[in-house]
This record gives structure tokens, C-alpha cells and sequence, in this order.
């Protein structure tokens, strides 16, 4: 049985300004998510509101007034569940004056790494005024970090959603593909990928069709010409910024493994612990890496069944309704109507 309806209201950036381009963001998925469970949710966006409310759309001059916003928002809609994201602009005594208020359960979802130290300290401000945390980091890495607050912190992982990961590559031979090898990024900070990607690109087989964008002069790809990029690659790595953390990837490994991609991915992560065998395909050197490429490059049907069932997995059991009702679920102390695979 699921949980009952709420009334729900969305904190976080909406990120209107982009045009459509963010379709992929786990908080977008979140949003869809509840609204296929049923929920009433208000999606309340902190950084555009403060651009609208601010003079000249500066938005750091509208911050006072978007938590005053978000204080009348929640009046209106009389929320039984408030779920807070990277809000960063809406304050804790924001939080606090919300709980006085309407006497609901707040929670804190947080997509960021761990191993960012303001990222840490983010979350332990935000438990300080909500009642619990969604990271999405695993289990065993939070509960290092916050070992005092492990019965309200809980992992979440990234989702899929059916009408965003709507490829399947995996069906369809390499061949006939543009690529073989697919890897997108831009952020620089706390990583040292840019080596990495650098050397796949230099030690690869020059038979592999191998595309970085967001680096070697190709600029990051975004909305229709991420989905065009992926819907025309027959594999992926998965770099994320850091790795060895419990059951911690960027969204990004969703993104390619959901859309029938074959995904490589660092075995320090653990996943092996997560997804099913022959599906997600682990490395633990470069060097590694670089023959498990070249292997699957060369052996189609192996390709086309990894990136398979891991497709079928994302789907069947990480989609964002999965996600969102467990969200809702733990938040509100219900039995879980599903069993999770990543609780």
C-alpha cells in the first residue's frame, strides 16, 4: 500500500533560466516523480524568485525577499511535507519559522559529494532545523561522516524517469552507432578526471570512436544535444569528481546506464553490492579500464547485454517514482510499500 497523498512543497532552484536544457536534474525527476504518485506539490524555485523579486534581477539583492515568498508560499499550500534541495539562498531561521508554523515534517535532499567539506557542512546546518537528510552518497560512507546522526540521515540514488531516459541503445548495434565511447563533464573542482580523460585519449585503440565533450575543444553538451550525444553512443565511462565513497556516482552514470548505454565505472564505489551481475562493468586501474573498453568494442553481443540489464534495472527499480515515494515514505515514518533496493 502506498503512502498516503501529501500536500507537498518543492524547495530548490528550478533553474528556469536555462530554457528547458536541465530535463536531466534529479530534482527535476523528484518533482515528476511525486506528481505520478498522486502528491499535490508546489515546486517553489529560491534563486529565480530571488532574480524576479530583486531591482534589475540581481539576485543577490532579492534573497530577504524570496524567504519571505517562500514563508507566503507555504501559507497558501499548508504543506503536510516540505522536501528542501539545494536551496541555498532560503535560511535556516527560514526552516525554523516553516516547522513553527505549519507543524510539518521538512527534510533536506542533497545530491552533492561528500568529500566537499562545505558540502558536510551544509547538511549538518540543514539537520540542525529539518527533521532528516537524503544524500546521495550510500549508507556506509554517511554513516562516517555522521555517525551521531545516522537514524536521520538516508541514502537516495540517482534516478531514472521513463519519459527523460526514453533510449535504448543497447538494442541497437555499435556499428550502426556514432561512437563507441561517450564522456561528458565540465566541473574541475576536487577532481583530477581531466587526466584521465586525457590519457583514455592518448592510450585507446584508434579504432575506438572514442568523444569527451566538455573537453579537447568540444564544448559540454546540454537538453536535446546531451540526448542526441547519448542516443548515438554505445557505451560510457561513468569519471566521477572522486571516487572509492559508498555507492556514490554522479547522476550521470542514471543518465547513460538508463538511456541503454554500457556503463564503466570505478569499482571503489561498491556497486557491485547494488546492481546485478553482468550489467555495470568495474574497473579498478586505467589500465583496466582501457582493455574492458577495447574488449567490449569488440564483442557486441556482451556489450548489448550489460548495458541491457542495467538498463532494465535502472527502470524496474531506481525509476523517480521508486524514488520519490520512498522519499516520502521514510520522511513520514511509513512501512515502505516497495522494497527498496538501495534501503
Amino acid at each position: 500500500m502506498s503512502a498516503p497523498l501529501q500536500r507537498i512543497l518543492l524547495v530548490g532552484f528550478a533553474q528556469l533560466r536555462r530554457y528547458g536544457k536541465t530535463r536531466v536534474s534529479w530534482f527535476v525527476k523528484l518533482h515528476r516523480g511525486l506528481i505520478r504518485n498522486g502528491h499535490y506539490v508546489h515546486f517553489f524555485s529560491d534563486r529565480d524568485t530571488a532574480a524576479f523579486e530583486a531591482p534589475f534581477g540581481l539576485r543577490d539583492l532579492g534573497k530577504k525577499k524570496a524567504n519571505k515568498r517562500l514563508i507566503e508560499t507555504a501559507a497558501e499550500i499548508e504543506p503536510t511535507l516540505i522536501i528542501i534541495g539545494h536551496a541555498d539562498i532560503i535560511t535556516d531561521e527560514t526552516i525554523h519559522t516553516l516547522k513553527e508554523a505549519h507543524s510539518c515534517i521538512i527534510v533536506h535532499c542533497n545530491n552533492d559529494p561528500l568529500f566537499i567539506p562545505s558540502n558536510v557542512q551544509r547538511i549538518r546546518d540543514r539537520l540542525n532545523v529539518c527533521d532528516s537528510a537524503f544524500i546521495s552518497t550510500g549508507k556506509l560512507t554517511i554513516d562516517e561522516i555522521f555517525p551521531e546522526l545516522s537514524e536521520r540521515t538516508f541514502h537516495m540514488p540517482n534516478p531514472v524517469d521513463p519519459a527523460i531516459e526514453r533510449f535504448d541503445v543497447s538494442a541497437t548495434p555499435a556499428g550502426q552507432l556514432q561512437r563507441d565511447l561517450i564522456f561528458c563533464g565540465n566541473a574541475t573542482k576536487f577532481t583530477k578526471r581531466g587526466e584521465t580523460v586525457q590519457w583514455l585519449k592518448d592510450e585507446l585503440s584508434s579504432s575506438i570512436r572514442f568523444d569527451a565533450f566538455g573537453f579537447f575543444g568540444k564544448e559540454p553538451v546540454w537538453g536535446k544535444d546531451y540526448d542526441s550525444a547519448l542516443a548515438s553512443s554505445a557505451m560510457g565511462v561513468n569519471l566521477n569528481r572522486d571516487e572509492g565513497h559508498h555507492w556514490y556516482s554522479s547522476a550521470r552514470m542514471a543518465q547513460l546506464g538508463g538511456n541503454g548505454l554500457l556503463v564503466f565505472t570505478h569499482s571503489d564505489n561498491q556497486f557491485q553490492t547494488l546492481f546485478p551481475d553482468r550489467s555495470l562493468v568495474y574497473y579498478d586501474s586505467l589500465n583496466q579500464l582501457k582493455e574492458r573498453v577495447e574488449y567490449f568494442a569488440e564483442n557486441d553481443a556482451d556489450r548489448a547485454e550489460h548495458a541491457s540489464r542495467t538498463r532494465q534495472f535502472f527502470h524496474d527499480e531506481m525509476n523517480n517514482a521508486l524514488y520519490a515515494q520512498y522519499i516520502v515514505e521514510q520522511s513520514i515514518s511509513l512501512p515502505f510499500s516497495h522494497s527498496y533496493v538501495w534501503a
